[in-house]
């Protein structure tokens, strides 16, 4: 399955069904995402991108967000634009490595950004996830995809062989490597899989592959240990990546 089949086909067939949960057990977070939200937030990134922006298929942008609903609905937002993107989960030392090149966009969380101020990335457009001003230079996500469509904005089609990712893995590659996760782990239609964001945090295991096999996904940062069995019962977990 691609990239764009499984964010144009699978997610809108129902859209109240709560597809991500996301707990952050050291704030005491819990917020849910049905299909129809997530995907509201996909597609408003994807007009900030394509309309507000002024970016194209096979334009690139760095994410460096930890795994959090936020991401999710960014980063499908990024793909359904046709924008390949450079991925840094959050324990990455770094934003750039010396062959990424130019960026067109990027999307860096506040507490990040305190950490790359001194070397900030190279973005024509750069975003931060922030409760405050933003740092000179950036804008705040929020504010700015607010003023886009729920629904997608109209572009060029994707193929299966664009790139998705700034190594060049392409929407084809990423969408099998998804099928691939799903059924090693056993996923089918309305499974629910608990992934610890701590141990798992590339999005083909907390949101990709989920996706491709029509199942939810409770994920979990700060994970508190002693009240895993409590959750599991609590959101109907059937499956968890610990």
């Amino acid at each position: 399955m691609s990239l764009p089949a499984l964010f144009g086909s699978a997610l809108p067939a129902e859209p109240d069904r709560p597809v991500l949960i996301y707990y952050d057990d050291s704030t005491g977070e819990r917020t849910e995402l049905t299909v129809r939200q997530l995907s509201g937030w996909a597609a408003r990134t994807a007009g900030l991108l394509h309309s507000g922006c002024g970016l194209q298929i096979g334009d690139r942008a760095a994410v460096l967000l930890p795994p959090h609903w936020l991401t999710a609905g960014i980063l499908l937002g990024a793909w359904a634009a046709g924008v390949s993107v450079s991925y840094r989960p959050w324990s990455t030392a770094g934003l750039r490595q010396p062959d990424d090149g130019p960026l067109d966009a990027s999307f860096v969380s506040a507490a990040r950004l305190r950490s790359w101020l001194d070397e900030p990335p190279l973005a024509t457009h750069r975003f931060v996830l922030a409760a405050t001003a933003p740092h000179p230079g950036y804008r705040d996500f929020l504010a700015e995809s607010k003023h886009f469509s729920d629904t997608l904005p109209s572009s060029a089609p994707l193929r299966w062989t664009d790139a998705a990712t700034a190594d060049g893995t392409t929407y084809r590659q990423w969408g099998a490597l998804a099928a691939e996760i799903a059924a090693q782990l056993d996923l089918h239609v309305g499974d629910r899989l608990l992934v610890d964001s701590a141990s798992f945090e590339h999005p083909a295991h907390w949101l990709l592959a989920p996706l491709a096999a029509s199942a939810s996904v409770v994920v979990c940062a700060h994970l508190d240990q002693a009240r895993l069995e409590e959750r599991i019962n609590a959101e109907g977990v059937t499956h968890t990546l610990l």
